[in-house]
């Protein structure tokens, strides 16, 4: 069942977008959704909290902790309620389009009588909103691009919230007796960006599956609490799908082919038919109970992957390269790289606090840095020209005071920096005598996302050049499944970043994952260095590098290719970018 923390949080965003639907204030809006955030990330449980504990939490004051109260008390808020019911719902669908704001799908509901996605899309088609004040060709081209990706978002769900349900699934079947191992396979152990579904592995202590020891095992699974359908059911496989939609399958197999198993479930389909070739010319036979010798119907390997992989002639590939992207031919030649891991991160270089967007102080950020075991740590909040934030240069020289007063505890070097914002000519928001002042400067293109290519790539440019910039945050903006990428020549940025000394973050958060591990191996052939960060905006969220290192390791690189993973002296060094 959802959290009370996930259910309050999930009310408080809607009820931060349903202000800004209706043209509401904004601060008001945006103080909604930091406090959603915060209790998202809350590790106590807010049904358990008092009135005073409650308003402890960063962002929580006397009118959303009265919110909160009363949802616990009653199942709804009455706020929500009556400004839910002076919105149509078919603007309330269209608002779910990327690139259509509230504004506009008001505008088309008014003026048009538009009803749904379905209405809109037959609308575009007949050239129906070209009359209307605001919008042209473009606007369709754009609106019927933003539906296309509301349509694929609903046939995946983000990588985050598969292994979310994973692994509560996982944490219930090991503890099964008769469950040896149990453990996530598929897409999302190569780490995509998205999955469609959820492949489950379980080993029992067998050579022959039945029901007599697989049977409790499926029993549990389809009995867990998530699941809403039992779509299949036997002794080697069920499927079931979840509350979320999201279909999973178990599938169980004796402890002595888990490697064979494991293996097999992992990798793409195009890369299992090229390991399943090797073995043809081998005259062995693969499958998800091991590999065996066509002839005799000898056993070669079951138990590892690495037996597996080893018996192929191959050395062993990392779940997340499993793509037949070139690995095949690197481990037959043992030339994979060593791909960076998440312990070779010293630490985090573009953080928020609730100074600005950010729903945790300054201070609990510093303190779960330190819990994280990371060596140095950046605060980067945003700068003034996102108006949004209230940011001034004395809020900003007042908190440097704050993180000088606590660098050094619990043996963490703080580093001080900001997000700038990169104007559609590329300038940023400070002058360079009051940027000299930060430790780190990361900039960040916020606005004017549909620049042509020429300007696009200019504005990036102009930023790569400043002596003050050290990264390119989320370098190509783009919101899975809601935004689609800015336009922007590559070869001419990449070329930039290697020139001038400037690395492009590779954005842990997993709506960004940003750069995308696909450009990521031309990046680093042209010699760009990368940052992998969580651009956190809460405690909670500090742990997001993790799908930032999946997608480094899906581009192929290594530890000495992420600023973040050198020691600090180098790290220093490379920030002063020949200043």
């Amino acid at each position: 069942m959802p959290r009370p923390n996930d259910e309050v949080a999930a009310l408080l965003g809607e009820y931060a977008e349903l202000i800004s639907i209706t043209g509401g204030d904004a601060f008001r809006a945006r103080s909604y959704d930091k406090a959603a955030r915060a209790i998202k990330g809350a590790t106590a449980d807010v049904s358990r909290l008092s009135p005073g504990e409650l308003r402890a939490i960063p962002g929580v004051g006397k009118s959303v902790a009265d919110k909160v109260a009363e949802y616990l008390a009653t199942g709804s808020i009455a706020a929500v309620d009556e400004i839910r019911a002076r919105i149509p719902a078919a603007v309330r669908e269209m608002i779910a389009i990327p690139a259509l704001g509230p504004a506009r799908a008001m505008q088309l509901h008014a003026e048009l009588g538009i009803g749904s996605v379905a209405e809109l899309t037959e609308a575009v088609k007949a050239g129906r909103l070209r009359d209307l004040k605001g919008f042209g060709a473009k606007s369709e081209e754009r609106i019927l691009r933003g539906i296309e990706l509301l349509r694929q978002s609903g046939e995946r769900v983000l990588l985050s919230s598969g292994l979310e349900v994973a692994g509560e699934m996982v944490a219930a079947l090991v503890a099964v007796p008769g469950c040896l191992r149990c453990t996530y396979a598929g897409s999302a152990r190569r780490m995509r960006e998205t999955v469609g579904d959820i492949d489950l592995l379980a080993a029992v202590d067998c050579g022959e599956i039945s029901a007599g020891v697989s049977g409790p095992l499926m029993a549990a699974f389809t009995a867990l609490p998530s699941v809403t359908e039992v779509i299949a059911s036997g002794h080697t496989k069920t499927s079931v799908r979840t509350r979320r939609g999201l279909q999973v399958d178990l599938r169980v197999v004796p402890d002595a082919s888990w490697g064979a198993a494991l293996q097999y479930f992992t990798g793409s389909q195009a890369h299992n038919v090229r390991t399943r070739e090797i073995a043809v010319r081998l005259g062995l036979r693969l499958s998800e109970y091991g590999l065996l010798r066509v002839e005799t119907g000898e056993l070669i390997a079951s138990r590892t992957e690495e037996e597996i992989y080893q018996a192929l002639g191959m050395s062993w590939v990392p779940p997340t390269l499993r793509e037949d992207g070139g690995e095949i031919e690197a481990a037959l030649r043992g030339t994979l790289p060593s791909l960076v891991a998440l312990d070779d991160l010293r630490g985090d270089l573009h953080t928020h606090t609730d100074l600005t967007d950010g729903a945790s102080s300054l201070q609990d950020m510093v303190a779960t840095a330190a819990a994280c075991g990371y060596e140095y740590y950046a605060i980067t909040d945003h700068a003034p020209d996102l108006v949004m934030h209230r940011m001034t240069g004395e809020k900003m020289l007042a908190q440097r005071e704050q993180v000088r007063a606590l660098d050094g505890s619990a043996g963490l070097t703080l580093l001080h920096g900001t997000e700038l914002n990169i104007g559609p000519d590329g300038s940023v928001d400070w002058p360079g005598e009051f940027l000299a002042g930060f430790d780190i400067c990361v900039a960040s293109v916020h606005s004017h996302f549909g620049q042509p290519r020429a300007e696009m790539t200019r504005r990036f440019l102009r930023a790569c050049e400043n002596p003050y910039v050290n990264v390119i945050g989320h370098p190509l903006t783009r919101v899975i499944g809601r935004r689609d990428p800015v336009d922007v020549d590559l070869d001419e940025l990449f070329a930039a970043c290697a020139r001038t000394g400037t690395a492009l973050e590779i954005n842990g958060s997993p709506h960004r994952r940003d750069l995308p591990d696909e450009h990521l191996r031309r990046a680093k052939a042209a010699g760009v260095k990368f940052a992998i960060d969580s651009d956190a905006h809460a405690t909670s969220e500090l742990g997001r590098p993790r799908y930032g290192v999946g997608s480094a390791q899906r581009g192929w690189l290594t530890a000495g290719d992420i600023i973040n993973t050198w020691p600090l002296e180098r790290l220093r060094g490379f920030l002063r970018k020949n200043r």
